[in-house]
């Protein structure tokens, strides 16, 4: 029988949690929860939460707690428990109210370099209708802005223009830094410093696949 794990992905806007997140979830087949997904459906969707979190994500501020609390733990709660939280979360009172209510075996940082990051961000566009990424300077489209499939034009989400980004790491210094030391108290946290998911993921790979063969009292 599969061994399960609660695990968490952490570390800057931009430093590559989706991409890892993805293959830790196909790898170790985990249930991938990313808030940035779910926010955005919900935004897609036109819910109540979705229209109020858009005020805030479109100037580069943070979700409230209260509302991103309630929005993960329901979506936790109908999980089994052997998931992957991506992206939050994000203040030392959401991380808190977190463990109120779901018990973590692991947190993984990405220590990612904050100028990489403005870079990566500021070259990323997006084909709207169907989420196709670009990047500007490794993996551009054909035809500048255009989308590859369709011709379509591409758009750079709101929240990966640089005055936004920049707004967004000032506020990951200020508020989830500490998080990260929360984490360390309580002997989970454990991170990973590079500047690109490939240099990264074999280190990811060896952490958690040495967890899963000897896991956490609580994982057992």
């Amino acid at each position: 029988m599969s061994r399960l794990i609660r695990a968490m992905i952490m570390g800057p806007p931009g430093s590559g949690k989706g991409t890892m997140s993805s293959r830790i979830a196909k790898e170790f087949k985990l249930n991938h929860l990313s808030s940035g997904d779910l926010l955005r459906s919900q935004i897609q969707q036109q819910t109540a939460v979705g229209l109020l979190a858009k005020q805030f994500i479109d100037k580069g501020s943070l979700v409230p707690d209260d509302v991103m609390v309630k929005l993960i733990t329901h979506e936790l709660n109908g999980l089994p428990p052997n998931w992957l939280l991506d992206g939050f979360p994000r203040t030392v009172a959401q991380a808190e109210a977190l463990s109120k209510n779901q018990q973590i075996d692991t947190v993984m940082n990405l220590d990612v370099p904050f100028d990489v990051i403005v870079q990566r961000l500021e070259w990323r566009w997006i084909h709207p209708g169907s989420d196709r990424v670009y990047n500007l300077d490794w993996n551009p489209p054909k035809v500048p802005f255009k989308d590859d499939k369709t011709g379509e034009d591409l758009v750079q989400r709101e929240d990966d223009k640089p005055e936004t980004v920049r707004a967004r790491l000032d506020l990951y210094q200020q508020l989830t830094k500490p998080v990260l030391e929360f984490y360390r108290s309580k002997g989970v946290l454990t991170e990973f410093h590079g500047t690109e998911t490939n240099q990264i993921w074999p280190h990811v790979q060896d952490f958690l696949s040495g967890l899963l063969q000897h896991p956490t009292k609580q994982s057992e």
